[in-house]
């Protein structure tokens, strides 16, 4: 095969598909973004395995962190997974099939006016405010039936999230609610020994011991006592959820009855510092278009920042800013970009990264692997997401994310006929 030599970093499945997909490319694919699904099965396990205590959801927001939400979902919902998080309503528009059975929770709750869709696509709000909350009841009560919905408390974040006096409050309003979850979120939880993480935790604790469930028969009862005066009434029996995927990281006492890893499900790195404990998902090829020598001098790319240092043969591959493949990459005189690779030959990036378009330096590259029509493998077992973040100064969720639409998507999953 031209161009495709395969990481030894890849498992035996993963690499013969890879090997078989890019031996036979169809004419007019630019790129192949090969989804590792049996590394997310595993990683699912491994996470499920540090929080044996607690529940272990999936979050798939972002149609999966950019990797198809469809198949993740299938690939987690065989590992026993039965709560799922996204972000807006319309990311919970999924095939039946993939919500019988399981809880869909929206993180960004209701938009004003917008309750009734949660009812129709059998979805829970995750309610971030008093107002959200009065707007929800109002409509439960039309409805003439409560339904399940999720709590989401401020403790330190100053994003969504209902701030310690409105949680305080809760009881003139939330007699009526059916509540299933409360969830608070932690800033700095990649950061272990940031302060931020025990005060946040301790005012976790704080709070929810102030989320009432008041009978509503109660509620217009005369002489009613003082809020403080309600702790018969608290019920310790609404899970809570306080972790992440950082969080899960920082030990038992930070994972409650749910945790809510994203990122490491991925194969992200939960924490800032120390090794990655989750195992890469996303590996990522671009086609090369055209192999050609340039002399010692000559610049690369826009701005002519990269000037060659010896004859060079150059791989220029199909992939730009355009598809996720940002500018930040770019390298120049001053400074190295991402390298790729052709099997175990390493290629430095050379230039900026334009929008379609990126260049390698193919110098070291024997002439039957550097083609035309052959590929270099971008990101994967040896340039992951997260070394990609780090050259362009960024998180590997907005890596992952970007990740574009002119790429065609190649699931794996070495467990499916199980």
């Amino acid at each position: 095969m031209r161009g495709c030599t395969l990481s030894i970093t890849m498992a035996d499945v993963l690499a013969a598909r890879v090997q078989e997909t890019l031996a036979h490319p169809a004419p007019d694919v630019t790129g192949y973004l090969f989804v590792n699904l049996g590394a997310i099965r595993r990683n699912y396990r491994k996470l499920c395995a540090a929080a044996p205590g607690a529940e272990t959801a999936g979050v798939v927001k972002a149609n999966a962190y950019g990797l198809g939400v469809t198949q993740v979902m299938s690939a987690l919902r065989a590992e026993g997974c039965e709560t799922f998080f996204v972000a807006t309503p319309n990311e919970a528009v999924l095939p039946p099939a993939l919500t019988e059975g399981v809880t869909v929770y929206v993180l960004n709750g209701i938009l004003a006016g917008g309750p009734e869709v949660f009812r129709e696509r059998n979805i829970r709000p995750v309610l971030s405010s008093l107002g959200e909350i009065e707007e929800w009841l109002s409509t439960c009560r039309m409805w003439g039936a409560q339904r399940p919905a999720a709590i989401h408390i401020d403790t330190g974040m100053t994003r969504l999230g209902l701030p310690a006096e409105e949680v305080r409050r809760l009881a003139q309003v939330a007699g009526d609610l059916e509540l299933c979850l409360v969830l608070s979120h932690l800033a700095c939880a990649d950061e272990p020994g940031h302060a931020k993480n025990e005060a946040q935790l301790a005012r976790f604790h704080e709070l929810t011991a102030l989320i009432p469930t008041v009978p509503a028969s109660l509620q217009n009862e005369p002489g009613l006592p003082p809020f403080k005066e309600l702790a018969a009434y608290f019920s310790p029996g609404v899970p809570r959820s306080l972790a992440n995927s950082a969080g899960i990281m920082l030990g038992p006492q930070y994972h409650f009855e749910l945790t809510r890893p994203g990122i490491a499900l991925y194969g992200g790195r939960p924490a800032l510092s120390g090794p990655n404990p989750m195992e890469p998902v996303a590996h990522l090829y671009a086609r090369i278009v055209q192999v050609r020598w340039a002399e010692r001098g000559e610049s690369v790319g826009y701005g002519a920042t990269h000037t060659l240092k010896r004859r060079t043969k150059i791989a220029t591959v199909t992939a730009g800013y355009a598809d996720g493949f940002f500018r930040a990459f770019s390298a120049s005189d001053v400074r190295d970009g991402p390298p790729g690779y052709i099997g175990e030959h390493r290629l430095p990036l050379l230039g900026r990264v334009s929008m379609d378009l990126t260049t390698y330096d193919a110098t070291d590259v024997p002439d039957e692997l550097a083609q035309r029509g052959g590929f270099v493998e971008l990101m994967g077992g040896r340039v992951t997401a997260d070394d990609l973040a780090a050259f362009a100064g960024t998180i590997s969720y907005e890596v992952l994310t970007s990740l574009g639409h002119r790429y065609a998507r190649v699931y794996v999953d070495e467990y499916a006929d199980e």
